[in-house]
Parts: structure tokens; C-alpha cells; sequence
């Protein structure tokens, strides 16, 4: 599914809102944050994360027949098999444009690089990687939470809470190279196999086009699927203080911008 499209003609989806405060330790809104929801593309967060644990952002990764696990209409960065590039690059591709096929390179290459002993089919390298994902969850504080793919596709046993989604902000804050992705807008990126192409970050907060840009904004992730809704994990600076918010079941895509920075507005 594209990650900006989304019908509105579907039942209500589970709604969940937050908004903390990073210096105070502190919630200013909770709206139904400990029940559990599909935790769409802000999946791809921790999927990062759980990479970098075992690889360095400079390892180059080749895209291989894990390629073939990606699901049809899923959202995609273009990375073809044979495609060579770093891992900095592919979670470029993963979180700006939201590909879901870097998810599965990234998750094939990193489960291997954790047991670089053990023989593993793609299939069998990206259930192994889900596995570490679980595991870091857990060691972070995410004690609500359950995964059973890299991309955050629906699927009946997945979920996620909107307080282990802040908890993972909060986390994320700590990883420079998923800070510095997140916040950006548009990146061109070479292969190391030599392709070229430019990335632009489907959060419209960060676009100083966008009716939504806002100037406070420092980066984190969209989601939309089916079964979720719109939803977007983001993360602010303003008046020197750092603030996470959190929004999912939106309608459409405007609905997740415009609550986000109704948030904003009220708490800051």
C-alpha cells in the first residue's frame, strides 16, 4: 500500500494519542495509549535500530532474493537485487520513502551478521532478525509490544502501544544515524554498485513546501496500512525543550499532521 493513500471509507480504526515531555519525564496527553493497535510503517524505527546492534552504517549490503519476500501494492525505495549499497543508505530508503523491500535487505543482511555461523534462507534470515527485533523491544522498555515482520505490514498477531511507540522515541533520540535520517527532507544517494537516485521523506512536517512543515520538527516516522490508519511518531524542539507525540487511526493522512501539531500547539 502507498503510505500517502488511504480510503476513508473504512470503520473507525482504533484511535490513540500521546504527547511527552523529554525534559520533564512526562506525559501532557494520554488518550488510550496501553491498548494495543497494528503498528504499521513506524515499524521500520525499530527495525533500524535493531540493525545498527549488530551492524555499522558504513557495511554495504547486496539486495538478494529476499527481495521476493516484499508483499504486492507494499510502498517501495526502487533497490533492485544486485543493488549494492550501504547500510546508512538502505535506512535512508527505508525510512524516508518508507521501502519496504530495504526492510527486508536490511533485515536478511543484519540476522546474518548476528550468526554469521548459521546457514539461513532469506525467509529463514529475515524470521531470525524479527526475532532480535522482539528481543530489543523488550531491553528497551517495550513490554507491550509484539512483531512478527520488518515493515510493519498488518498482520493479526502484531501490535504495538502508543506508550511503547514514545518509549521507542525516546530511544530513538539516543541513535544519531536514525536522528539524522528521520530529519531530513530529501537525500540523493549513489549506490555502491553505481545507481543514483534521490529519496524525499514522506513526513510532511519536514517539507518547507507542505502546508504541514514545521520549522520545530527533528525528524521520526509515518505510517499507514489497512488496519491502522494514518498514524506518525514524530519529535520536536521548541523553546529548548524536546517534546515525542504519537497519533494513529487517522482517517487520512491530513488528520495525522493536523493532530500532531493541535498537540503541539496546546502543550508548547
Amino acid at each position: 500500500m502507498d503510505p500517502e493513500n488511504i480510503s476513508t471509507e473504512r470503520a473507525a480504526y482504533h484511535k490513540a494519542k500521546a504527547f511527552y515531555s523529554v525534559d520533564d519525564d512526562k506525559y501532557l496527553l494520554e488518550d488510550n495509549i496501553d491498548i494495543g493497535f497494528p503498528p504499521a510503517s513506524v515499524t521500520k524505527l525499530l527495525t533500524s535500530a535493531t540493525a545498527l546492534k549488530y551492524m555499522s552504517a558504513d557495511d554495504i549490503i547486496t539486495v538478494g532474493d529476499e527481495y521476493d519476500l516484499v508483499k504486492p501494492y507494499s510502498s517501495l525505495c526502487y533497490i533492485l537485487p544486485g543493488h549494492k549499497l550501504r547500510l546508512f543508505d538502505l535506512l535512508t530508503g527505508l525510512l524516508l520513502p518508507s521501502g519496504n523491500e530495504a526492510a527486508y535487505s536490511i533485515a536478511a543482511a543484519a540476522a546474518r551478521a548476528a550468526y554469521p555461523d548459521r546457514e539461513m534462507t532469506s525467509a529463514q534470515a529475515v524470521e531470525c532478525f524479527v526475532g532480535l527485533m522482539n528481543e530489543y523491544a523488550v531491553s528497551i522498555g517495550m513490554n507491550n509490544s509484539f512483531f512478527v515482520t520488518p515493515e510493519g505490514w498488518d498482520d493479526d498477531r502484531q501490535y504495538v502501544t502508543a506508550r511503547d511507540l514514545i518509549t521507542l522515541g525516546l530511544h530513538i533520540l539516543s541513535i544519531p544515524v536514525i536522528r539524522e535520517i528521520t530529519a531530513t527532507h530529501s537525500r540523493r544517494v549513489v549506490f555502491e554498485s553505481g545507481e543514483r537516485i534521490t529519496w524525499t521523506n514522506i513526513n510532511r512536517l519536514l517539507n518547507p513546501e507542505s502546508e504541514f512543515y514545521c520549522k520545530d520538527a527533528i525528524g521520526f516516522k509515518t505510517g499507514t496500512t489497512d488496519k491502522a490508519g494514518a498514524s506518525l511518531l514524530a519529535a520536536f524542539v521548541r523553546n529548548d525543550k524536546t517534546y515525542i507525540s504519537f497519533v494513529t487511526g487517522c482517517k487520512t493522512t491530513e488528520d495525522r499532521y493536523i493532530e500532531t501539531l493541535e498537540m503541539l500547539r496546546r502543550f508548547t
